[in-house]
């Protein structure tokens, strides 16, 4: 698969953090760091670049020692200088930078006095009273840094919408070579456009379930299989990123999306008028008895329930659904 900017970004980034770890001069660090910044922001995909032959844009602050590590990333995937780095300083601790209140010289006090590797530890030794005797510390500092962590350890598992999107366009690709397949969509907190994503949800229409799941499950990029079934498997990438598909007939099409897009709290609220009009709402369509109602397109998903169609960005439970109620002379 191609590298892209994002990961070379990453990889700058992540020496940026072993080198303050290590308390390296200070205008290497922020070199990395302005050197991941400049890459990420740039439009066009480096490795797209140099597959060209075509010289590397000129970027503020990457020179030729930065183009040639760049170069290194492009042609091999890995970078030397990170992984010498990563040999000297535990894997786990460049994660406790991303804890608020913990910068590289906290890492580091934490990691030689307490041996603090990973964000796990970090909470024990908190709970425990062991940081506030620290240097620089206290007691008041303490326990902002186990809120903190506790924090981030619930949100860590979440990644950028970019790097998930960069994912997803191969995989969508591969599974639109499976025979007989209407449609292939991203669903989730992914087609809301939230800014991280936990984990993404596609949702494939095909009559056939079997082929479209024997394609998911023999994608190449694919580092575990977590679940699989006859209609639904869950995989983990070799990027990290979990990914969840659904595969739904046809009739269902509208329902599966409406259930698989909208967050906890919308879907709730929904079943809940659902409820009040005596009726049933899951991902296979809307049902008053056995009879199914709506369930093909979202549209009728949501008139049958009373309300006009709410686009992706907004099914947050946050006042879309009352702003959304058709009046009662146009219900059908």
């Amino acid at each position: 698969m191609p590298i892209h900017n994002s990961a070379i970004a990453a990889a700058f980034t992540e020496i940026a953090d072993l080198l303050e770890i290590e308390q390296a001069n200070p205008f290497r660090v922020r070199a990395y760091r302005n050197a991941a910044r400049a890459v990420a922001e740039l439009g066009s995909e480096l490795s797209t670049i140099i597959e060209r032959g075509e010289d590397l844009p000129r970027l503020p602050g990457i020179g030729k020692d930065l183009s040639a590590k760049i170069g290194e990333i492009v042609a091999t995937g890995k970078c030397l200088a990170l992984e010498k780095l990563r040999g000297e300083v535990p894997p786990a601790i460049t994660e406790l930078l991303h804890v608020p209140g913990l910068g590289p010289k906290r890492a580091a006090l934490l990691w030689h006095e307490l041996d603090v590797e990973t964000p796990d530890q970090l909470v024990a030794a908190a709970r425990a009273g062991r940081i506030r005797d620290l240097p620089g510390f206290g007691a008041k500092t303490q326990a902002n840094i186990l809120q903190a962590v506790q924090a981030h350890l619930s949100q860590s598992r979440r990644v950028p919408r970019e790097f998930a999107r960069q994912q997803a366009a191969p995989l969508l690709a591969w599974l639109a070579g499976t025979a007989g397949v209407e449609a292939i969509e991203p669903a989730g907190s992914f087609r809301r456009g939230s800014a991280t994503v936990g984990d993404l949800d596609i949702l494939v229409v095909a009559p056939d379930a079997a082929a479209a799941m024997h394609r998911f499950l023999a994608y190449p990029e694919i580092a575990e299989v977590l679940v699989a079934g006859t209609a639904r498997a869950s995989i983990v990438l070799k990027a990290g990123l979990q990914v969840d598909l659904r595969v739904v007939p046809a009739a269902c099409r509208g329902a599966a999306l409406c259930y698989f897009t909208g967050s906890k709290a919308h879907n709730i609220a929904l079943r809940r008028i659902a409820r009040v009009r005596g009726l049933k709402l899951n991902e296979y369509g809307v049902f008053r008895g056995k009879e199914r109602m709506a369930g093909a397109t979202e549209e009728e998903v949501y008139r049958a329930l009373g309300l006009r169609w709410i686009a992706p960005e907004l099914r947050e439970d946050r006042g879309e659904i009352e702003a959304s109620r058709l009046p009662a002379e146009g219900l059908a």
